[in-house]
């Protein structure tokens, strides 16, 4: 089975994305093939949307567990980002991103997922304890 076998062929209905986008051609090489830095530093904001909810306030990524880009990222695609929180330590969160493209004839593959860690920080930038669940409006 092939990677773009394996993707899925529609959004993912029980959720709602975190980030949407759509590259730009400043976003790509000169052949329309979106940079994966570029993917990168949206993934990091995607994550960052949860892992800033669970901690009520400010959160430093500290590691990118894991990335994996399945199918390449076009100029002109509109990529939806869905992440969760799949962990949570005394002080960190981890997050899970997948990404989703609608190519401009209306087909929609998976491109991109990725894992991340990110720390709760205080005013002065050190490691601060998550709230309790309790606390935390949904």
């Amino acid at each position: 089975m092939t990677a773009a076998s394996e993707s899925r062929t529609v959004l993912p209905a029980d959720r709602d994305p975190v980030l949407r986008m759509m590259p730009m051609p400043t976003d790509a090489n000169f052949h329309g093939d979106v940079f994966g830095g570029w993917i990168m530093a949206q993934l990091d904001i995607a994550g960052a949307i949860p892992a800033y909810r669970r901690a009520r306030g400010r959160v430093a990524t500290v590691a990118v567990n894991a990335i994996q880009f399945r199918q390449p990222v076009f100029v002109g695609d509109l990529l939806s980002f869905y992440a969760d929180v799949i962990r949570t330590g005394t002080t960190s969160i981890t997050v899970e991103v997948e990404v989703y493209a609608q190519r401009q004839d209306g087909s929609i593959v998976q491109v991109t997922e990725a894992t991340l860690t990110y720390v709760a920080t205080d005013d002065s930038r050190q490691r601060r304890p998550l709230p309790p669940l309790e606390s935390i409006a949904p």
